[in-house]
């Protein structure tokens, strides 16, 4: 789905009000699922990675750094995740070879790419099956809403340039949940970008929670776009943000073509825009994430652009990680 945009902070008030009924109903379900059912506990820890609005915080990049970080120490890393977009319920282990994302969906295979992952919207089942196969620890990207796993440490993932938009509950808003009762269940926020929606002061009403501060950086592949024409495409949360890093890296980007999240790209689709690209002689790129959901074929024409996350304070994620890893 396209975020309306009045789900932003500066967007009509009209609709929001509207709706607002909607979103009471949406927060009291969500607090009744929680309430009734009753969370499995595995017996490795488990970490989710999550946020308290639709789409766009950084899950996925989020789950991969602290994925490699593990990875690194030699933990015995396994992702868990929904597959959202896909068809597969799962527990299903994702092998980039025999699935696409049609069956797993595209974070999924992201993911894969790093290290075991496991689709299945039974988390607990998903959970099980990882720890069958050896999983040591268990991140989740996504499912801090869903109460069926119990979670170790939780991490809220927060784009510093979008907040919690309007502050309403969906369908009036972005919120997944109320901001206080989310940030209660949580370990740590971790606030990603330029804090440009005054998220830190928010914060400090609702929560002492600790704050990490990250901020994305583009990867290799910089190098060798900066100073080209290119036309950029994305179909992710907040497609701009992707844009503007072309044109901080020093991009000449001749047009800006914004899909729904999670859109799955037709061969008609890209047929034009490579048209447009060969016509304006630019490059075509797009997301390590949007990549997953191209047409095989067109996969060569396409460049992408990858980021990774650069911390603040390093000693503070560790701080939060290292008791529970400890077990």
């Amino acid at each position: 789905m396209r975020a309306p945009e009045w789900w932003d902070a500066s967007g009509s008030a009209l609709l929001p009000t509207l709706l607002a009924p909607f979103g009471w109903g949406w927060g009291l379900a969500a607090q009744a699922r929680r309430a009734w059912v009753r969370p499995w506990r595995a017996g490795v820890p488990v970490l989710c990675i999550g946020n308290l609005v639709a789409g766009g915080a950084g899950k996925t990049p989020l789950a991969l750094d602290i994925g490699a970080r593990l990875a690194g120490r030699g933990v015995a890393v396994h992702f868990l995740t929904r597959g959202y977009g896909g068809s597969a319920a799962g527990p299903l282990r994702v092998d980039g070879e025999r699935h696409d994302v049609s069956q797993v969906g595209d974070e999924a295979l992201l993911l894969a790419r790093l290290a075991p992952t496991w689709v299945a919207r039974d988390r607990g089942a998903g959970a099980r099956a990882a720890i069958a196969e050896g999983a040591a620890v268990i991140i989740m990207d996504d499912g801090f809403q869903n109460p069926a796993l119990a979670k170790d440490v939780s991490l809220i993932a927060i784009d510093g340039g979008f907040g919690f938009g309007n502050g309403r509950l969906m369908p009036a808003g972005p919120l997944r949940e109320d901001i206080a009762g989310g940030l209660a269940r949580a370990s740590a926020v971790v606030l990603v970008g330029t804090d440009d929606a005054g998220v830190g002061e928010q914060l400090a009403e609702h929560s002492p929670l600790p704050v990490l501060r990250a901020r994305t950086r583009p990867g290799p592949e910089a190098k060798d776009l900066a100073g080209r024409a290119v036309v950029a495409f994305a179909g992710i949360g907040r497609p701009s943000k992707f844009f503007d890093t072309l044109s901080d890296i020093g991009c000449q980007v001749v047009t800006r073509h914004a899909f729904a999240d999670h859109h799955v790209y037709q061969a008609a689709e890209l047929a034009l825009l490579e048209q447009e690209a060969r016509a304006a002689d630019a490059q075509l790129v797009t997301t390590a994430k949007d990549a997953q959901r191209l047409p095989p074929d067109a996969r060569d024409t396409v460049r992408v652009l990858t980021i990774t996350l650069e911390w603040e304070d390093e000693t503070a994620l560790d701080a939060i990680l290292n008791p529970v890893l400890s077990r």
